[in-house]
C-alpha cells in the first residue's frame, strides 16, 4: 500500500489494517518515498508474554525468591539514609 502524508494522517486505520494484513506501507511525500512501514511479523497480536526475551530475566535471582520481601524492600523509601 502507497500512503502520503495526508493519507496518513486522515485514513489511519486503514493504514493499520494493511499492516495487519501483513502488507507493507510506502509512505510518500510530495510524490518520493520517505519511509517504508512494516509489520512487525507477529501473528495477529496474539504473541504469548513467555516469548519475549525479557520473560524471566531475573528468575535465578536470590534477593527476590521472596517477593513480598523484595516489594518491601523497594518501597521502603529513603528515610533510613538519612
Amino acid at each position: 500500500m502507497k500512503a502520503s502524508i495526508l493519507d496518513l494522517r486522515r485514513k489511519m486505520g486503514d493504514v493499520l489494517k494493511a499492516l495487519q494484513r501483513n502488507e507493507e506501507v510506502t509512505l510518500l511525500r510530495r510524490g518520493k518515498t520517505i519511509a517504508v512501514i512494516r509489520p512487525t511479523g507477529r501473528r495477529n497480536g496474539k504473541e504469548r508474554v513467555a516469548d519475549h526475551p525479557a520473560f524471566g530475566m531475573w528468575a535465578n535471582r536470590i534477593d527476590f525468591a521472596d517477593v513480598g520481601a523484595a516489594m518491601d524492600r523497594l518501597r521502603k523509601g529513603r528515610t533510613d539514609a538519612l
